[in-house]
């Protein structure tokens, strides 16, 4: 049984190198210590009306936008209720990929997966050819952009050009842990649903759920007889139209910290925020293979966490101890029993640049003699 360890009043500050949370400005911290007021007041539809449209535009999206109290996740029960009568194709390479597949077993759905091997990307042609000799009608294709476990970016533009093809299957997509730091036109790509957390790369406190819906998928709800509560699509968009206002009380503190945040995002823009954290992706791939070895397949590096094979034979668990200790530098190891001392990962996300990246490299090379 589990026993109560008291929260201290301090600890030592750590920059954030994990893929979530990660590194959140001062002022954005700040911002959660306003008074507090009624989320059905006008404040409210100030604070709301605000985050949402300056999340459309800094998405350069015309669909649908929700934020909700919760973890990005939330919209994989949502979005399988919202649009799954019975049959659903999860592409699996993955931790989180699978755990998609899981949640949607979980709610009664047939699912099947076309399955990838660890560190292995999903492949657009591969997706055409199961959906063109499949002899079932998919109600959802799902994808995940960032696969975190493994550090693998997948295609989700391609398969979303495929699945596009099948006009009554709807594309959903998993971007907890790239959006805000990986563009991608989500109108351009049949995106129908695409859903990402507030702590990976908007680099935000945790605590809230992003989601765009494309006009497709919010009126497939309107033809199902059942629909999520929480996370439905209907709901969330028709209390918006109005009121401005989240159907249910969510965490004012974080959206006036989203707030804050977005200004800065929309101040750097969409193009200059991909193109920072390409530039870090690429440090760290290039140091990655200088004295180790990527995990993920090769053209399909992810752009905001690297998964870095361990081909040192070094003590993951031990350099990431000595690093956190010696330098304040908190890192990763690999996900799961499967990788967790033969990768190690790296978030270079949210507000870090490669100096800052660098910084942590060095650490690395230093505590393990690299």
């Amino acid at each position: 049984m589990t026993k109560k360890r008291e929260y201290k009043d301090a600890y030592p500050k750590k920059t954030l190198y994990i893929p979530g949370p990660t590194e959140v400005r001062d002022d954005v911290i700040d911002a959660m210590c306003e008074p507090m007021f009624g989320h059905r007041m006008d404040q409210m539809t100030d604070l709301y009306t605000t985050i949402v449209e300056d999340t459309k535009e800094f998405l350069g999206t015309d669909n649908d936008v929700i934020i909700l109290t919760g973890s990005g996740t939330e919209f994989w029960e949502a979005s399988t209720l919202n649009l799954v009568d019975e049959n659903i194709l999860c592409t699996t390479c993955g931790s989180f990929s699978e755990r998609h597949a899981n949640v949607a077993e979980r709610l009664g759905k047939n699912v099947d997966r076309l399955e990838y091997e660890w560190g292995k990307a999903v492949k657009p042609e591969d997706v055409r050819e199961y959906l063109e000799q499949s002899d079932t009608d998919y109600d959802v294709v799902t994808c995940v952009m960032n696969e975190s476990s493994t550090g693998v970016r997948n295609p989700i533009e391609e398969i979303g050009d495929v699945v596009a093809e099948y006009p009554d299957t709807y594309f959903v997509v998993d971007a907890v842990s790239a959006l805000g730091g990986d563009y991608v036109d989500i109108d351009e790509h049949n995106i129908d649903v695409l859903f990402a957390s507030s702590q990976k790369a908007f680099a935000m406190p945790p605590g809230l759920a992003i989601c765009t819906v494309s006009t497709d998928a919010y009126e497939r709800e309107l033809e199902k007889d059942s629909a999520s509560w929480y996370g439905g699509f209907q709901r969330c968009i028709d209390y918006y139209d109005r009121k401005g206002q989240t159907h249910s009380t969510p965490a004012i503190p974080i959206m006036l910290a989203y707030r804050k945040q977005m200004k800065h995002m929309l101040d750097e823009g969409h193009d200059a925020r991909d193109q920072r954290h390409r530039e870090m992706a690429e440090y760290t791939r290039e140091w990655a293979n200088e004295h180790f070895a990527m995990f993920p397949e090769e053209g399909y590096e992810s752009q905001t966490v690297a998964c870095i094979e361990n081909t040192q034979g070094i003590d993951v668990a031990g350099t990431i101890e000595q690093v956190n200790e010696q330098y304040d530098m908190a890192f990763s190891n690999g996900y799961g029993s499967a990788l967790g001392e033969k990768t190690f990962r790296i978030g270079h996300m949210g507000e870090h640049d490669v100096e800052s990246i660098e910084a942590l490299t060095d650490a690395i090379e230093d505590v393990s003699g690299l």
